[in-house]
């Protein structure tokens, strides 16, 4: 069971409108290596893991990047407002416009859906968990990317909190890898 507390992880703002960068931060939201996929990932592999503090850091962790959805939307909301219909246009944002206004969608800012094929639950813990590691290296460096895409201080601020949130993922991710291999070694397979 999930609790909802009605406020953001960490405050989002904006200087200034931006719709390039708008456009930019759809990766974290419906990219192949976004939050939607982390989400599911976490949250459809713990039903694999041995242990209850495994299973206890991909639900915590899932359900937290559920929380990064919607700072990432937030964050694309207010980059688009006040946004004209040229500037929509010029930022290749305007079959977006057409088919979703500036409400936040499953897409990358290449306006490439997010598919359930972008998910990896393969099973087996330990293979699970070194992707769990790898998921989030990736998104600190989309991350670190789109920081440099800006020059908007409060946007940055907004970026590096989410970065640093993936680095805490991947060691936590880490150490639950260190707590199945333990387990998994005191076992016999074969």
């Amino acid at each position: 069971m999930f609790m909802y507390d009605k406020k953001l992880q960490y405050p989002v703002r904006v200087s200034n409108k931006d719709v390039r960068m708008a456009k930019a931060v759809l990766n974290q939201y419906g990219g192949a290596d976004g939050e939607a996929s982390a989400s599911m990932n976490y949250l459809t592999q713990r039903f694999s893991m041995p242990l209850n503090e495994t299973k206890g850091i991909l639900t915590d962790i899932g359900t937290e990047e559920l929380g990064h959805m919607e700072m990432v939307a937030t964050l694309f909301k207010k980059l688009l407002e006040g946004a004209t219909r040229e500037e929509l246009i010029a930022a290749g944002m305007g079959g977006y416009f057409a088919n979703h206004e500036t409400c936040p969608f499953l897409l990358d800012s290449d306006g490439v859906p997010w598919e359930a094929k972008y998910t990896q639950a393969k099973g087996d813990p330990i293979a699970d968990l070194y992707n769990d590691m790898a998921a989030e290296q990736k998104a600190r460096a989309t991350y670190e990317n789109l920081i440099l895409l800006t020059d908007d201080p409060l946007v940055k601020d907004t970026l590096r909190w989410l970065r640093e949130r993936e680095i805490v993922h991947f060691q936590r991710f880490g150490e639950g890898l260190r707590l199945v291999e333990e387990y998994t070694a005191s076992k016999r397979y074969f």
